[in-house]
């Protein structure tokens, strides 16, 4: 008989409560059950989101099992997993669409209701369960995820580089091409230059958008967000970015604006800022406390489309592929993302350089 897998301990980063500096800690990572699958993981981009758990901005459940931008290799599958095998180069999804829920049945996976994650709990030591960042906990060695959140792609793709398709990548890329659904020779206005809104850039750019305005308040980010395809930039600490855009597009406003902030006075300017019958969409995550106001008669006389985009309305299966080709090609650099390339004990001054905006991306490499 067999022996299979069994418990490992290893390090990884949690945060134990709210505004606590994350620490390394030892956990338990289980055998993967029935539909789940191990992972190793290779490296992990350090996202606004998990500051927001940090920080209690998501939930409470501390603690929190940080990381969620992953790619690494599948060391193990549980009973009845077939989607992938030991060996398989993966990036995580922290969505896996179930297939069989009232969403997916009416073929918007991205929306379905039962997204799947690992049953099995990750633990400290003494066995206090972890929640995993977005279903997913890779600031470790050692993941255990649901099969259906690992996502085959080519594996000439850098692990570094990969990972930040499971997120910051995904979601800017998709807002653009899937949401926004930008088109040939259309106008562009992406608010907010970080990952998310540069990848949004980015994927109008692959899109055929014939100008792409770039707006933030930081001319670092401005000049980060021309090497994505932006092809005129605006700061907003300089200029009414509502005007300037207008200006770039004839007087018109853009046919997309996407908003990466999440902030009410940023999507204020961005619905401003689009044309007649033009799309808004919004990406950028706001504090739940947040609300806006807007004219109810110009929301309906400009017409058009205001919509959220939730991880880029993306079907990882179908979408981390295609992205990862592009790279290939070289029609979209994820490489150009990646800031520095730091240890698995640097994620808390990795935050703080992100809160002062120094860094487009740290990636943690494992």
């Amino acid at each position: 008989m067999t022996e299979g897998p069994q418990a490992v301990t290893v390090e990884a980063v949690v945060a134990a409560g709210k505004g606590v500096p994350v620490a390394l800690t030892r956990i338990v990572v289980p055998a993967p059950g029935p539909g789940e699958a191990r992972v190793r993981v290779q490296a992990c981009g350090v996202c606004h989101t998990d500051l927001h758990y940090r920080e209690g901005a998501i939930n409470d459940d501390y603690p929190f099992l940080l990381g969620h931008e992953a790619a690494g290799t599948v060391e193990a599958v549980g009973e009845g997993v077939t989607s992938v095998a030991p060996g398989d180069y993966v990036v995580l999804a922290w969505r896996a669409p179930c297939g069989i829920c009232r969403s997916c049945l009416r073929g918007a996976p991205w929306y379905c209701f039962d997204s799947r994650n690992a049953a099995n709990p990750m633990t400290l030591e003494d066995g206090t369960p972890l929640s995993p960042a977005l279903g997913i906990g890779a600031f470790t060695p050692l993941t255990l995820v649901a099969a259906g959140q690992c996502v085959k792609v080519d594996p000439d793709v850098p692990p570094q580089a990969a990972g930040l398709i499971g997120c910051g990548v995904m979601a800017g890329f998709g807002a653009a091409v899937n949401t926004g659904r930008v088109g040939l020779g259309e106008t562009v206005a992406v608010f907010g230059c970080g990952g998310v809104g540069d990848a949004a850039i980015a994927g109008a750019a692959v899109a055929g958008a014939r100008r792409i305005i770039a707006v933030d308040v930081s001319d670092r980010k401005l000049e980060w967000a021309r090497r994505f395809g932006a092809t005129d930039v605006v700061n907003a600490s300089a200029q009414d970015p509502v005007e300037a855009v207008r200006a770039l597009t004839g007087g018109n406003g853009a046919d997309v604006v996407i908003e990466a902030v999440g902030r009410p006075e940023t999507y204020r300017q961005a619905f401003f800022s689009r044309d007649l019958a033009g799309r808004l969409v919004l990406v950028g995550v706001p504090d739940p406390s947040m609300t806006v106001e807007l004219p109810l008669i110009e929301v309906f006389s400009r017409g058009g489309s205001l919509a959220s985009s939730w991880y880029g309305d993306c079907l990882p299966t179908r979408d981390f592929p295609i992205i990862t080709d592009l790279h290939r090609q070289g029609r979209l650099n994820l490489a150009d993302f990646v800031t520095e390339t730091i240890g698995i004990g640097d994620v808390e001054e990795a935050f703080t350089r992100m809160e002062r905006g120094e860094v487009l991306r740290s990636v943690v490499l494992i």
